[in-house]
């Protein structure tokens, strides 16, 4: 990933999690507003519900007193008490419910027992619970010929003589009641009547008549029926979720603890959702309008700051190349980046003239090296030729016979030394002009048996044993290289093998695969070498033997080396020496010169 991209990413990643920061707290904030205003809302309502429900057990307890005060009842307690029989007065309490107002009515007889029942006259004689004295309006589930009510209750004792009875009455909650409340537009209110027979749709009232999807309502009246106390939940009624409403549920309970009705008030969520939705769409608006402008700000910063750089960059590629003749313009570019290409350029400049410099003294010193070498070679051979040559010449004045003893003796060692000479010229001549390797597909491990065998008979006769070891890697791929070359590489790092174990010891050739070229390792258990002579090891007409002319490793390093492989040399005194040469895997000059 480049600059450019990276700016984008950074760019785009800072413009869309900002903007997403920024429209999710505002969203949690107005969803909070919102739930907030809800529950004041809800709260708002349930308290004016309960001074509704207060104001109307008030009003029935006030009838219930104004009924005990009249002179209906007041008769009728006293026939019953003395003696009168209660089913003559059968339908008294359907007569003072309607003239009273009242939806329910029951008069009880000192027992319990139903004296008359406005609401289910066939009743009559039945056993209800005597009401307490004194007891407060309460909420109660009355039981009628087809179903069940929920209605506000009130009672009243009406004593005559020694006997007493009692006056049960109350309204009905139903949608005149819900009605009563004044509700905010949109907010829903429901009542729920508590059934024997679990969940029943159409015990769900509204002012609104039917209930859509009475069915979503279940989980949450259940829960509050459960809990008794307060539920909240988001109501899905529709497909559609700007028709949720956020529903409260309130239990109400009888006098018993039961609950016999729940209270539902639902706040619509549409303005909230649109709000949301708003939001949403502002929020991806922003962003996108954000990403583009990152997009801009990225070209613009990479248009005065990376195409300078990528500039460098490839300008140092040449330069890595050997392409030294390269300079990098500084126009357009800011005033850091600038003195970046100057100081670039500098840099290039001296590089060139440190180069020229560093040739020159290379050349030098590799002039100097050789005529040293090649002096060093020659004056060996020379100092017996001329000792020859002085002997012919004094031989001269002696006798025919020993002149001719002493002139082919002289002749025999100047043919020799002159062989020398020759010898010394040819092996410096052949290592200023290295063959090129002539590529084939080759399998290594033939190669490296091959140099093995040839060298088995010389390891037997030698007077201190060395032992030839091989670990080949049986899965060695084929490689393009010149089998001639190798097998000369390996041959003279056996022989330095052979050379650095005057005492014996072990030479191991190893094989192995890389991932994307192949190894050929050369151990001895020799003298070893020091790191300095590591270092200088590979330099030509250098040698750590005492004769030699310092040719050889300077030859394999120059074969490894036009077959683009490398070879490294590891080594401690007294523990032995290992040479290293990695070949890569070349399928392209296999096929070429299949």
């Amino acid at each position: 990933m480049n600059l450019r991209q990276r700016l984008l990413l950074m760019f785009s990643l800072t413009v869309i999690v900002a903007v997403a920061a920024v429209a999710y707290t505002v969203s949690l904030r107005t969803r909070e507003a919102f739930a907030q205003a809800d529950q004041e809302r809800t709260n708002a309502l349930v308290a004016q519900f309960h001074r509704e429900f207060d104001r109307h057990g008030l009003e029935v307890k006030q009838q219930l007193d104004r009924m005990g005060s009249s002179e209906e009842v007041s008769r009728v307690a006293f026939e019953l008490g003395r003696g009168g029989e209660s089913s003559a007065y059968l339908n008294e309490a359907g007569i003072l419910a309607q003239e009273y107002g009242l939806d329910f009515l029951i008069l009880l007889g000192a027992d319990g027992s139903i004296i008359s029942s406005a609401q289910w006259p066939a009743r009559f004689g039945y056993k209800e619970p005597v009401p307490e004295a004194g007891a407060v309006p309460y909420l109660s589930k009355e039981e009628l010929p087809q179903g069940s009510a929920i209605g506000m209750f009130a009672s009243k004792s009406i004593r005559s003589g020694e006997n007493t009875v009692f006056l049960v009455g109350g309204e009905r909650l139903d949608k005149e009641f819900l009605q009563s409340l004044a509700t905010p537009a949109g907010v829903q209110i429901m009542l729920y009547r508590v059934g024997a027979n679990g969940f029943q749709a159409q015990d769900l009232m509204s002012l609104d008549g039917a209930v859509v999807a009475p069915e979503k309502y279940q989980p949450l009246i259940q829960l509050a029926i459960e809990r008794r106390t307060e539920a909240n939940a988001i109501v899905y009624t529709t497909a559609d979720r700007k028709d949720s409403m956020f529903t409260a549920a309130i239990p109400l309970m009888d006098r018993a603890g039961g609950v016999v009705s729940v209270l539902l008030i639902g706040s619509p969520r549409r303005e909230l959702i649109a709000l949301q939705d708003h939001i949403r769409a502002v929020a991806l608006t922003v962003g996108g309008l954000g990403i583009l402008l990152a997009i801009a700000v990225s070209l613009w910063i990479t248009g005065r700051v990376t195409r300078p750089i990528v500039e460098l960059a490839a300008a140092s590629r040449q330069i890595a190349a050997g392409d030294w003749n390269v300079s990098v313009n500084p126009h357009g570019a800011s005033s850091e980046i600038a003195d970046l290409a100057e100081a670039f350029n500098r840099m290039t400049a001296q590089m060139i003239e440190q180069r020229e410099r560093l040739v020159q003294s290379e050349r030098v010193a590799a002039w100097r090296e050789l005529a040293r070498r090649l002096a060093h070679e020659l004056k060996n051979p020379l100092f017996p030729l001329q000792l020859t040559v002085e002997n012919l010449v004094k031989a001269r004045t002696m006798a025919p016979q020993e002149f001719d003893e002493i002139f082919d003796e002289g002749t025999t060692t100047l043919m020799a030394e002159i062989q020398n000479l020759k010898a010394i010229i040819q092996r410096f001549s052949d290592f200023s002009k290295m063959p090129q390797p002539q590529l084939q597909a080759v399998r290594v491990n033939e190669i490296v048996q091959r140099v093995a065998a040839l060298h088995q008979p010389e390891l037997k006769d030698r007077g201190n044993a060395v032992t030839m070891i091989l670990h080949l890697d049986p899965n060695l791929p084929v490689i393009a290289v010149d089998p001639e070359l190798l097998h000369r590489v390996l041959s003279n790092l056996v022989l330095n093998g052979l050379d650095a174990m005057p005492q014996g010891g072990s030479i191991t050739i190893n094989t192995a695969a890389r991932e994307d070229s192949v190894r050929i390792e050369v151990a001895d258990t020799g003298t070893g070498l020091t790191k300095e002579e590591c270092e200088r090891l590979f330099t030509p007409y250098y040698t750590t033997k005492q004769h030699g002319t310092g040719l050889g490793l300077a030859i394999v390093q120059s074969v490894v080396t036009d077959h683009g492989g490398t070879i490294n040399v590891e080594s401690t005194p007294g523990q032995g020496t290992t040479f290293i040469i990695d070949l890569p895997r070349s399928t392209a000059a296999i096929g070429a010169n299949a």
